[in-house]
Formats: structure tokens, sequence, C-alpha cells
């Protein structure tokens, strides 16, 4: 009898789970272009006012970009005239190496980028550039390098977040490593007050050099550290750390799934993490145990992780994600599919319960091209924008699109 009862419960949850997900599905908007001129790499924040912010690169002509931004007073569904920031002329534009924009309670906007540093001792160098605005993007500083030690030469692939105490934090892959291991050390960095970014400390190494990292900052003022390392010289795997005391000490790296993927070399694509009433959410790209992007959560803090559930095929790349305020999950990717004699790419979109669960899924596609390294944001519970750089016929633009669930 209790082997009864045991089934028609587990058949009842079965139903449940079956009836929630098929009673939702997915809506794109038409792509809407943000910018006439040639352009790339976007990114999605939030004002300190909660206006959604569109930043992106701008390709002024066949040798100079800048960094530009749009607010939105209506929640994402449209932006405002295109701002540049005069002093990103140096900004090089690399969508795994996104510029990026935070901006700070007191109303202080920062905005960091990339530039190519070419040098004899790695031909693909990079630096690390910020400038900082205190009337609402009005004016900017001139650009300030993030690193001011002479023996710093590479500094990329970086974060930014909102910290706790309402400064903004940055991590950082540099050369300025303690190991003679191959790879990259990872930095953290805080700004005080008006004065920029200060007291860099080397909190990780070794790190994959070429994949983008997460600092992410949980709802119990914890910051996390989110990255691809090198383990053993040869595996190539996503972990997590953790600093409960604001950045002092972070905890030691953890696996977030034994892919075990030996490789020689970067692949180019980096994790993700966010939070929810259950606990934190990852997603990230592996040709270990399985090739594609992939979720897993855990419910610990980072102790123990969930078994990882494939999100795409083979070719899928560069994941994002993000909870929604009713605790539900947002996935971003792009993937290739066959078409004729070539292939395009196209954005993978899964929506997931609080635990984590498949709601449903669809792949959206810009018919002007294909469409590479997508964002996205929250705007309610039944709203998300995704953003994203979309290549046709080898000339690049940004575009955005309200996906909705109905």
């Amino acid at each position: 009898m209790k082997n009864v009862l045991y089934l028609l419960v587990l058949f009842s949850a079965l139903v449940v789970a079956s009836c929630r997900s098929s009673n939702k599905h997915l809506t794109s908007t038409n792509p809407v272009m943000i910018d006439t001129f040639e352009s790339s790499c976007p990114y999605l924040t939030k004002d300190a006012k909660g206006n959604m912010v569109l930043s992106w690169v701008r390709k002024k002509d066949s040798t100079s970009f800048v960094y530009c931004y749009a607010v939105s007073a209506d929640g994402g569904s449209s932006f405002g005239d295109a701002i540049e920031i005069p002093s990103t002329a140096s900004v090089y534009p690399h969508a795994e190496n996104l510029p990026k924009i935070v901006c700070k309670p007191s109303g202080e906007m920062i905005a960091v980028w990339g530039a190519n540093n070419p040098n004899p001792e790695n031909a693909y160098s990079g630096l690390v550039y910020y400038c900082q605005s205190f009337d609402n993007g009005k004016t900017w500083s001139s650009a300030t390098r993030l690193v001011k030690d002479t023996a710093g030469y590479d500094q990329r692939y970086f974060d930014v977040a909102l910290l706790p105490n309402g400064e903004a934090g940055i991590i950082w892959l540099d050369n300025r490593k303690k190991t003679i291991k191959e790879g990259s050390a990872m930095y953290f960095a805080q700004t005080r007050g008006n004065g920029g970014f200060t007291n860099e400390k080397l909190i990780t190494e070794p790190c994959c050099e070429c994949c983008r990292t997460d600092l992410f900052i949980d709802s119990k003022k914890n910051i996390h550290v989110l990255y691809r390392a090198i383990i053993a010289d040869s595996v190539r795997d996503m972990v997590h750390s953790v600093s409960a005391d604001g950045g002092n000490r972070f905890t030691e790296p953890v696996k977030i799934s034994n892919d075990n993927w030996v490789i020689n070399g970067c692949p180019h694509t980096g994790p993700a993490i966010t939070e929810n009433k259950e606990g934190l959410h990852f997603a990230w790209f592996t040709a270990g145990a399985g090739t594609g992007v992939f979720y897993n959560r855990s419910k610990d803090n980072g102790k123990t992780f969930s078994e990882k559930d494939s999100l795409s095929s083979r070719s899928g790349r560069h994941p994002q994600l993000t909870n929604l305020p009713n605790d539900e999950i947002a996935v971003v990717w792009d993937e290739s599919f066959p078409s004729g004699k070539t292939s395009v790419s196209k954005i993978g979109f899964e929506l997931k319960t609080a635990e984590g669960d498949k709601i449903a899924k669809e792949h959206f596609t810009n018919t002007n091209g294909s469409s590479t390294f997508p964002v996205l944001q929250a705007i309610d519970n039944n709203r998300i924008i995704v953003a994203y750089t979309t290549n046709n016929k080898g000339k690049n633009n940004v575009f955005y699109s309200v996906i909705t669930i109905n």
C-alpha cells in the first residue's frame, strides 16, 4: 500500500511539473538595432535609479572605436540617444572581454574597458582602463590605468560588480603570478569614495588566460568569484570561490563540475552565476564529459553542486544567466545550426523554475545574420531583455529584443 501511495504522489508531481512547463511559452519582439554605426560588445546593467542601461562599442571608422551607452526610461522597451564616453578611445572590441559600466549608489558611474598592449612578453597582452562620471554621465574623467605597477603588462578578462558597502569591485586576469606554472593570476580591487580602484590583491592562480571571469554578490553580502582554472597543469574546469568578509579572504577554489577537460589552450568562453531563494545557479561551456553549454546549482553556497544539465548542442557557447523577481532562472547562449552550405548562429534561451527545472526553451534568430554573445537582464516576472551582436556579411551591429513569458 505504501508503494502504491508513493507512486501516486510521484505521478501527481510529474503531472504538475508537466502542466507547469506546458502552460508557458516564449515570444520575442522584433530585433531593434541600437546604433546606425557598426557596433559590438553589448552589456546590460542598471543605473542608481534602477533604469536599464545598454552599452556597446561603436566603430567610428576603420581604425577607431569608442564606448557608448543608452538609458531606458521604460524598463528596456526603448532606449534614449547613444552617449559616447570620450575618454574610451583606446577601447578594443572583444566580446569575451566586455567593456562594462557599473553605477554606484552615490551616483558615480564608472566605465571599464580593455585596450591592446602587444609587447615582447606577449603579443596578445592587454591593459584595463577606467574613467568616472560624477554628474550622471554629462562629463567623464580621463582614462586611468587600473594597474599602476610597471611589472603588470597584461590585464584582461575583468568583471565588475556593486559591493555591499556601496563601492564597486573588480576582478581581472593578470600576468603578475607567483607560480611558474602556465596561466594567469586573478586580482581583486575595489573603489574608495571618488578615488577609483585601490588596494589590489592577488586572490588565486593559475587561471585560464582567455576566458571571462564572473564577480557576483549574493543576498547575504558574500562576494563570489567564478572562473576557468588550470588544474594539475592540464585540466581546464570551472571553479568557484567566495569571500564572506568583504574580499579580505577567499575560500579555496572548488570545481563546480568534474568535467576534467584536458585541453592545451583556452576556449574563450567563460562562466556565469546568479542566485535565488534555492541557492546559486551556474552556466558554462565545456568539452569534458560532454560538449556544449551546461547548467547546475548549489544549495549550500558552493560546497556541493548538482549534476550538470545540458542546455545546448555541441556548438553552444558563451552562456549568461539571471534570476527573475519570482525566482525563476533565465539562461541565454549562442549556438550554431546548419544553413545551406554554411551555418547560422542563433540565440538560445531557456526558462527554468526556481529549482532549476526546464519550463520553456526556444532559439531566436535575427534574419539579418548570425547572432552571438548574448547578455540579459530581467525586466519583471514576465519579460527579459536580451542584447547581442549580429554579423551580416562581415558587418557587426548590436540588437536587442524583449522576450515575453506567456
